[in-house]
């Protein structure tokens, strides 16, 4: 092989790395881990049928404007009791976007005596959704269930929230 090959050769996988370096942030948006564990409870399947024509998106940026960060205090003061006694909340709250998420996993680890750090990190970290995150602690439990019940509690707890912070 020749120098100029081996240059050639170089220069095209330097430049597949650096592409590859450039382009995962943009492919790999972090909003889909976040995303998914509000998302996770897959729908069921539908016949065929003839598909009635798409109904314009509603706008959702006025709901993520109003959604609670995490990190809110009153947040912490009410999921305090849904955690195990003496957890750092700044600590469990970091990482999740909103309240709802932050509340959803809390609600979750409480109704599967699975560890909220676990459904964490499995949830955050390794972008799994909070359904399979359960089944991986738990086999024998149903998942979606679970993710539904915890889902609703704590968007009941977020709602009485955004109640208060009204008043």
């Amino acid at each position: 092989m020749t120098t100029a090959k081996k240059l050639a050769l170089t220069a095209g996988l330097v430049g597949a790395i650096a592409l590859g370096v450039w382009a995962l942030p943009r492919v790999a948006d972090n909003d889909a881990r976040a995303d998914a564990l509000v998302a996770d409870v897959a729908e069921p399947a539908t016949p065929a049928v003839e598909k009635a024509p798409a109904m314009p998106r509603r706008n959702t940026a006025i709901n993520k404007v109003a959604a609670i960060p995490a990190s809110a205090p009153e947040v912490h003061d009410r999921l305090k009791p849904v955690l195990n006694r003496g957890t750092n909340m700044a600590i469990a709250a970091e990482g999740f976007r909103t309240a709802e998420q932050f509340a959803t996993v809390a609600y979750a680890a409480r109704y599967t005596e699975v560890p909220f750090m676990v459904l964490k990190h499995r949830v955050l970290d390794e972008g799994k959704t909070l359904a399979a995150a359960i089944s991986e602690s738990k086999p024998g439990i149903n998942a979606a269930a679970e993710v539904v019940r915890a889902r609703a509690a704590a968007r009941q707890d977020i709602s009485a929230q955004r109640q208060l912070a009204l008043r």
